[in-house]
Order: C-alpha cells, then structure tokens, then sequence
C-alpha cells in the first residue's frame, strides 16, 4: 500500500513533501519540550536520564499512534501545564512519592481513555462551564511564569511581607533567562521556525563560554541507557488509589479534558479536519490516542499527554494528514541517542521557554465573557487561587463553588445544568471531608 493510499494524501489535497515539510516544522517547534520537562522533573526527584527517555518514547509513540491510528497531523507529548503540577504540586509541595505520583498518572490515564472511549468526556465538555476551562488555563500559565521565575532567581521567597520578591538582577542566571524571554517573544511573533530551539541553543552556548558549570562531556551520542534508577514500571496504582490521592487523579483529569480536548479542536479547525456538522474527522481516535498514552506515561515514568499546541505550527506548515505525525514521531525516538547534549543545557536556557507558554496560555483570559459577570468571576478565582495555593484542584473547587453559589445568589439558578452542580458538590466535599491534600 503506498503512503498516498494509507493517509489519504490526495483526498485531503496534500503530498510526501508537504506532509514531510510540515513534520520536520512542527519537530522544530516542539522538541525544546524533552529538554525543558526532563529539568522539571529531575528538580522533583525524577532521574534525570530515565526522564529524559521516558519523555522522548512517550512523545515519539505517542505521535505515530496519532499519525497511524487517527491519521492527523498532531503530534502528543506529555503535557508541560500537567508536568508542573505532577513535579511541584504534588511531589514537591505535597510530598507524594515519585512512584504514587506515577500511579496517579497511570490511574488518570486509564480513566481518561475510558471517558474519551465511551463519550463521558464529550459529555463533560457539553456540561462544564466554560469560565473555569479558562480560568484553568489562565491559572497553570500563572503557575508555570511563577515557577520558572523562582527556578531562576527572578523571583525569590520574601522573608517578610509577601510570600515572593525580585532576585537579584544583576545575577547572570537572571539577565539570560529574561534576554532569553524576550528574544522568544520576538522571534516566534516574526514567525521564525523553531524560535524556542534556537533560544535554548544560544542560551546554552553563552553558557558554555561565560558560566563554569556548563561543561561539555565530550559526546554528542549515547546509546540509551536503563539503570537502576529507571521508573520504567516503577508506578505505586495501589498508594494511587487512596483516597487522599483521589483528588489528585481528579485535577489531572479534569485539567486534561479540558487542556487537551481544547487543542484538538484548534489544531483540526486550522488542518481542516472538521466537518459539516463540526465533528472532528477520526476525533474518535485522535481523542483517544492521547489518553491511551496518558497510561502508556506512567508506565514508562513520564507525565500525563496531551495534544501540543505547536502541532498548529505544521498545519500552517501543510500538514493535513497523519503523516505529518508520523515524522514527528521519528524524530523524537531518533532524540533518544542525544541524551548527551540535552543534560548540557542549564536551566536559565529552559526557563524562557517555560516562561513564554506560560504567558501564551494566560492569553485565555481574552476569551472570558464579562458580560457574564459570575461566571467571569469564578473563573478569574479558580486561576488566582491555582497560584496562591500551589494547587491546581484547589482552584478547581473554588472556581466551581463560586460559580455555583454566585448563580444561585443572583438568581440565575437555571443556568446551571446539573454536571456542574454534581462536580461542584464532589470537589466541595473533598475538602470537607479532609481527603484533599
């Protein structure tokens, strides 16, 4: 069977070529995520290498399973937004085990391939209000600025007053990460390809030249090396399922339906992969191919997927077919043997890119209907509140019990459906009961 028969390249008007082009840009504009999410994992406790090679087959299976099964053109990755919350939330601020934290990734994952597969999470989507969606998303970008801020110096604990203030501006880590910052900022809005590798790239070599702890191994290539340090297999489903972690594979679920089910839509809208009736083609497979790798995460010790934003980059590229996906996926298992240079990057070289989607995803707040003052504000709460408590599920319930109660206080009591008030109701009583972490 010839590639034109297998992805439908005529029919959907595009070529090898075109499809090729589109997944070398789309591979450009994602791969800083295997350097960026290895240093995110590793400050929570994660081996630094077993990360960095769970991350790679993670985004590499997962992007030919979505170019193979589903025949899109986006490609999955674990999810950056998710990453934080799994490395700084919960390992670090809550002090769940790596290997528990991995079961709560792997038991996120099996439930969400079960609602994708069965329809619960189109329902989900039909009765959740969209102001917390946003407000989420609005919310892990805030999380994401502020961590990557701290990790750098930028902003430091405040021993008095308010819990953070400025770093020390005239470190070097600083200057780097915000001349980084801002040479992304420009470079992705001239629409240079790539511009968030190449940041990383020169960040990384006036580093090498200026900062004695940037030092060069001496190879660019390893063959992929599974210690004993390896979390392959290492996920604690047991110490998962207790009930004070249940909230924790909650926030993950809920923050992915959301997330992910969003980009979706986004990148098949700009591949033209949407029908009449505004049903996404293959969106049956493409919603389950990046919850079924949510469970092949955990497995492997990564964090949960989800469909990357920078899938749109090979759309606008030409990309309409799996195809697309497909190169991608090589790319990222070929990224396997480069473990060398990836360590090689310090983190003030990461930090601007974390920065910079962080900013991109507070961009939700643009799409907030104020018009609708209640469900603004609850919105506006579950983001600043994601923030203040470090917690993602926390700002989750808070933005539900707003929503509820201000609706039911100004009397608009029939807007609510009662997927809302039944989730409300469940998050509210986590907390009450003190299960929640």
């Amino acid at each position: 069977m010839s590639l034109d028969t297998f992805f439908d390249l005529s029919n959907r008007k595009s070529s090898v070529r075109q499809e090729v082009t589109a997944g070398l840009t789309t591979f450009l504009a994602m791969v800083y995520s295997i350097i960026v999410l290895p240093h995110m994992l590793h400050t929570a406790g994660f081996p630094e290498e077993s990360a960095f090679i769970a991350c790679c087959l993670v985004a590499g299976l997962g992007s030919l399973l979505m170019g193979l099964w589903a025949n899109t053109p986006m490609v999955v990755g674990s999810a950056i937004s998710l990453t934080a919350f799994t490395a700084f939330s919960l390992v670090i601020g809550q002090h769940v085990s790596v290997p528990v934290a991995l079961g709560a990734v792997f038991v996120m994952g099996v439930i969400f391939t079960g609602i994708s597969i069965t329809g619960v999470r189109a329902w989900i989507l039909r009765n959740l209000p969209i102001s917390i969606a946003q407000g989420t998303g609005i919310g892990i970008g805030l999380f994401l600025l502020l961590i990557a801020s701290n990790g750098v110096g930028i902003v430091v604990p405040n021993t008095a007053g308010l819990p953070i203030k400025f770093g020390e501006f005239t470190s070097f880590s600083v200057w780097m990460s915000l001349l980084g910052l801002v040479t992304i900022i420009g470079l992705e809005n001239r629409k240079i390809k790539g511009g968030i590798l190449w940041v990383i790239i020169g960040i990384t070599i006036i580093g090498m030249i200026f900062d004695p702890n940037v030092k060069f191994s001496g190879h660019f290539f390893r063959i992929p090396h599974f210690g004993d340090d390896s979390l392959f297999f290492k996920m604690d489903v047991k110490g998962a399922l207790q009930p004070a972690i249940l909230p924790v594979v909650f926030a993950l679920v809920m923050t992915a339906v959301f997330d992910a089910t969003g980009t979706i839509r986004v990148v098949a809208e700009e591949a033209k992969l949407v029908d009449s009736h505004h049903r996404i083609i293959r969106g049956g497979q493409a919603l389950a191919s990046d919850s079924i790798m949510s469970i092949v995460a955990g497995a492997l010790g990564a964090t949960p997927t989800a469909v990357y934003i920078e899938s749109a980059a090979g759309t606008a590229a030409g990309g309409r077919t799996g195809l697309t996906a497909v190169v991608v996926g090589i790319g990222f298992l070929c990224m396997l043997f480069l473990q060398p240079l990836a360590s090689l990057v310090p983190n003030y070289a990461t930090a601007p890119a974390l920065m910079y989607v962080g900013l991109l995803m507070m961009g939700n707040v643009r799409h907030i209907n104020f018009n609708d003052g209640v469900g603004a504000m609850s919105g506006l709460i579950c983001a600043v509140f994601i923030v203040l408590t470090g917690n993602i599920v926390t700002g989750i319930m808070l933005g539900f019990a707003s929503l509820v109660l201000g609706r039911i206080v100004k009397g608009d009591w029939h807007k609510l459906n009662v997927g809302t008030v039944i989730i409300a109701i469940v998050l509210v009583g986590f907390y009450l009961s003190g299960l929640a972490i």
